[in-house]
Order: C-alpha cells, then structure tokens, then sequence
C-alpha cells in the first residue's frame, strides 16, 4: 500500500512538471550573462577527517560578467575553453587571517580556490523584458546568434523560473 502511494505521487509530480515546463517565447531582444568568480574559503572543524558538515568561512573574491560572448573591459585571464573571461585572481589569504577566524578546538584546512559561473538570460517579449537564470548551452547558443541578432525561441523551465533551452528561429 505504501509502496502504490509513493508511485502515485511521483505520477502526480510528474504529471505537474510536465504541464508546467513547456512554455517557449520568442524573442529578439536578449543578452546572456556569464558571472564567473573566484572565491578563497577553508573548512573548520573540531575533526576535518570525520566532521561531516565543516563550518566554511569564505574570503577575498573576484568576479568579471561576461557579455554575450565578447570580451569584457579588463578581462586578462581568458577566454577558455568554454568561452569565458575570468577576473584575476583575488589574495590568497594569508596563515594570519585563517587563524584569526579559528575558533577553540577546532582545526583549520588549508584555502581552497572555487571557481563558480552564474548564467542568465534577459529577453524582451513585447514591452515585458525579464531576467532568467539559464545554463551554458542557452549561453552558448545567445553568443552564436547576437551578432546577427538572430531570433530565439526559448524554452521555459518549471513555472517560467528559467530559461533551458534557446533555438534559432528563421526569418
């Protein structure tokens, strides 16, 4: 019987998002985004080896927002091999500030460098424009079409939250 339940809600809750993640758009007007940053942070623990949920304490950052593609002002690091521009990188931080933050019996880890990209998508749809969060290929495909302004159909993720898909339409 439990069993016969929990197949019926996984049904209901697919059944949801299906009727809920097919809405597309078509628009002209859009830019991608590319956030990408570089943060320090080190893990504290009374135990790092055993400890399952170290705290994190997070340090200096640096970011740079990409724009459909091109090369932003001040961009030295780039692009890769997915197309993106990075900032420098921010300062390590020093043996000094790691211990200050340390708290009594806990033990601290050695600074780690992360590396984060944020993607979105702006699009306007008559006189409405809204601001998305997307994926690197919808990115990847906007820095294909700007240049010559080609227009997109986007798809909508669950309750039009995101954007997940972006196609060339032809003129």
């Amino acid at each position: 019987m439990q069993k016969l339940r929990f197949l019926t809600s996984i049904m209901t809750a697919l059944t949801a998002l299906t009727l809920n993640s097919c809405t597309t758009a078509t628009t002209e007007q859009y830019e991608a985004t590319a956030l990408t940053s570089y943060t320090w942070q080190v893990k504290y623990a009374n135990d790092l080896t055993s400890q399952p949920q170290p705290r994190i304490e997070t340090f200096a950052n640096t970011s740079m927002l990409n724009r459909n593609g091109l090369k932003p002002p001040g961009a030295v690091v780039g692009p890769d091999d997915r197309g993106l521009w990075w900032p420098t990188l921010p300062p390590r931080p020093s043996v000094d500030e790691v211990e200050q933050r340390k708290r009594p019996q806990e033990e601290a880890g050695k600074p780690e460098l992360l590396k984060d990209v944020k993607y979105k998508l702006t699009y306007g749809v008559g006189n409405t424009q809204n601001t998305l969060p997307t994926n690197y290929d919808v990115y990847r495909q906007v820095v294909k079409a700007y240049p010559q302004k080609t227009p997109l159909e986007l798809t909508l993720g669950v309750n039009d939250n995101s954007v997940e898909k972006a196609e060339p339409v032809s003129k």
